[in-house]
């Protein structure tokens, strides 16, 4: 009898215990992992957005810098950035003032998506 009010009084985790302490924990670690990722995904969409932001800048600069005025039309070439594949394209468009050309840059992923659009105006010298 003594033997067995002596194992009673041991102390420890029942299987029970174990597995739902198993669980609670993998369901944690998985949450945790799911959040990382969304992380990760959301860094990456904003760096290519910067770095699609910044060609954008650089092509209205270079013409305000070096006073071009565009041709109407479309234009598409590369503005790959950090290793980043970019592609870049102009719309010239024509305003109500003839010295004046409205310019969009928009520049896309390898994919065709839109990841920044800036307009800009142009002038010829008077």
């Amino acid at each position: 009898m003594s033997t067995v009010r002596r194992r009673a009084h041991v102390g420890g985790f029942t299987l029970i215990e174990v597995l739902v302490a198993l669980t609670i924990a993998a369901v944690a670690l998985m949450a945790s992992v799911r959040a990382t990722t969304a992380l990760r995904i959301g860094s990456a969409d904003l760096r290519d957005r910067g770095l699609a932001q910044w060609s954008a800048e650089n092509r209205l600069a270079q013409i305000r810098i070096t006073n071009e005025f565009p041709a109407l039309g479309r234009r598409q070439y590369d503005c790959s950035q950090a290793g980043r594949a970019l592609v870049c394209v102009d719309e010239v468009f024509a305003t109500p003032n003839r010295f004046f050309r409205r310019v969009q840059v928009s520049v896309l992923d390898r994919d065709g998506h839109r990841l920044a659009r800036l307009i800009g105006f142009a002038t010829q010298g008077i």
